[in-house]
Parts: structure tokens; sequence; C-alpha cells
């Protein structure tokens, strides 16, 4: 049997826990198997055409079916659409004036997702791909 195309290819920093355990999350929901998650922080990921690698790793992307590149808000937008429990928050994140706040909540995580990132590592959180600056040891 032919597998169907996903509705959508998210880019995620495997390397970063925050972004693993987000990532987790939903693809524990209802809905994520018309969702593709691929690890980017791996290299052996190949993001495809008109997105690198460090463009992935710094900012969030995803990939709609037709080839579309969203990134941001416009990208969790994308997923919370797809995901039946979710959809609420993409209606509620399409109203007007909210694309671009949400944006600019989003410009504004950016600079403090490393932080983040510590925190939740220290609360037992774990990357899916060892981290660029790690030992080279696997996480389990």
């Amino acid at each position: 049997m032919e597998q169907e195309k996903p509705e959508i290819t998210v880019y995620y920093d495997g390397a970063c826990p925050l972004c693993s355990v987000e990532i987790g999350h939903y693809e524990s929901r209802e809905g994520a198997e018309r969702i593709c998650f691929l690890n980017v922080a791996d290299t052996a990921t190949d993001p495809g055409p008109d997105l690198d690698r460090d463009a992935a790793l710094k900012r969030f992307h995803i990939r709609k079916a037709d080839g579309t590149v969203l990134s941001g808000a416009a990208a969790f937008t994308e997923i919370w659409a797809t995901l039946p429990g979710w959809r609420w928050l993409a209606r509620l994140a399409r109203l007007p004036g909210m694309p671009w706040l949400l944006e600019r909540l989003y410009r504004g995580f950016l600079p403090i997702r490393p932080l983040l990132s510590r925190i939740a590592k220290h609360f037992g959180a774990t990357p899916r791909t060892p981290s660029r600056l790690d030992t080279g040891q696997n996480p389990s």
C-alpha cells in the first residue's frame, strides 16, 4: 500500500530539549499521522529545497504539501490547524491582527530559547539528538 504524502512536514531542532518535548507532544496527538516530523539537528536529515539546515535550526519551519515553506508563528498555526484538538487555536491565531502579534511574540521568544531549553533540560527534558556542544553521548 502506498504511503500518503503528509499534509505538512515539520522541521525541528532535535538537539534542543525544549523543542524535543514540544514535538513529542504534537506527535502524540490525534491527527499527527498527517504530519512528518524531521529532526534537522540530525545531519542525515535533508531539509529539502528552499530551506537550509542552519535556517531550520534557528527558526521553526514547516513545509506544506504544495511545497510552500512557512516559519515562526505561521508554521505553528499550520500545525494547530492540522491537529483536531488544536484547531480552535488555529482559528484564534488567524483572527485579524493575531498573526502579526504571534509573530512578534515568537521573535521575542527566540533570543531566550537557549535559556528555556537549559531550564527544560534541568527538569528532565532530553534532546533527540546530542547537542552540538555535548561530548557525543546520545541521551536515552
